[in-house]
């Protein structure tokens, strides 16, 4: 079906009260992965492309996102998408080009006014592509390999009414907010601050996006949907479920040397992490 738009999904997502889950892509076993578990159970998605995956790729963004698009085109499902955590501009200028219709831009560890002035800069630039985007405030932590500031630190999660003059000020379509998830976590133990949450979504007219959502568990995931988060975005459970089936198959197979074998467990490993992770929360067509 033909490739639809972030803003599109999500706005959807909102107006029925649930979200569109949004996964990173690294590889071309990636995508198909994600495409493959949403046509799978019926679900819209999202594919993603951190700057830090160009960053991988050579900084080269035009091969990996033009076969996601080619995927999405051919999909069962509607599929958008998305340039993640951008902080360079020469990035952003890309972006419309290279087939996105939304962008998330990262000032988020500058000072709050700075974050401001970068972000309504970015926000003029995307909107004159026509391109929906997304920014952050708060403190998520854990991306760069970095150590993660402890989510429910003092100053950590993101003011509600900080949040609604970020909004007004810089004219974003959506924020990530930081209510107690971290990227990069491995394990699903993080406990969300709901009551933040809901005090976030009485204060921002906006949808709110969930990011670090491979370290919280299904339930604290559906509670975080019902008070209003509209997008989840997910990166490290279909690098672990990559990861750990390689690993498995080249333990039993150790003279193995096709790499199309153990590529194809890894990647029917992260089809069933999406299936899995839009069933559990119930991001899937009622």
């Amino acid at each position: 079906m033909p490739l639809t738009t972030t803003g599109e999904l999500v706005t959807r997502a909102r107006a029925a009260r649930t979200a569109v889950a949004a996964f990173n892509i690294v590889t071309l076993e990636h995508l198909e992965a994600v495409v493959t578990g949403a046509e799978s159970v019926r679900a819209p998605v999202v594919l993603q492309v951190s700057e830090n995956a160009v960053r991988f790729r050579g900084g080269r963004v035009l091969p990996l996102a033009r076969a996601a698009a080619t995927a999405a085109g051919q999909a069962a499902v509607p599929v958008a998408l998305h340039l993640d955590h951008v902080r360079g501009d020469a990035l952003l200028r890309q972006a419309a080009d290279a087939g996105f219709s939304s962008v998330m831009y990262d000032a988020s560890h500058l000072p709050y006014e700075e974050n401001l002035a970068a972000t309504r800069a970015a926000v003029d630039r995307a909107h004159a592509q026509g391109l929906w985007i997304e920014a952050e405030l708060g403190e998520i932590g854990g991306k760069d390999g970095t150590p993660p500031r402890d989510a429910h630190a003092p100053g950590a999660r993101t003011d509600p009414a900080e949040a609604r003059a970020f909004v007004e000020h810089s004219g974003v379509d959506a924020l990530a907010v930081a209510v107690g998830s971290v990227h990069a976590m491995t394990t699903r133990t993080a406990s969300l601050d709901h009551d933040l949450l809901g005090r976030l979504g009485t204060a921002l007219d906006v949808p709110l996006v969930l990011h670090g959502s491979s370290g919280v568990p299904d339930e604290e995931l559906r509670a975080a949907v019902a008070g209003g988060i509209a997008k989840v975005n997910v990166g490290t459970a279909l690098n672990q479920a990559l990861t750990g089936a390689i690993r498995q198959y080249l333990d039993a197979h150790p003279d193995a040397v096709d790499a199309r074998a153990y590529l194809d467990a890894g990647r029917g490993a992260m089809a069933r992490t999406v299936e899995r992770i839009l069933t559990g929360v119930g991001l899937t067509p009622a």
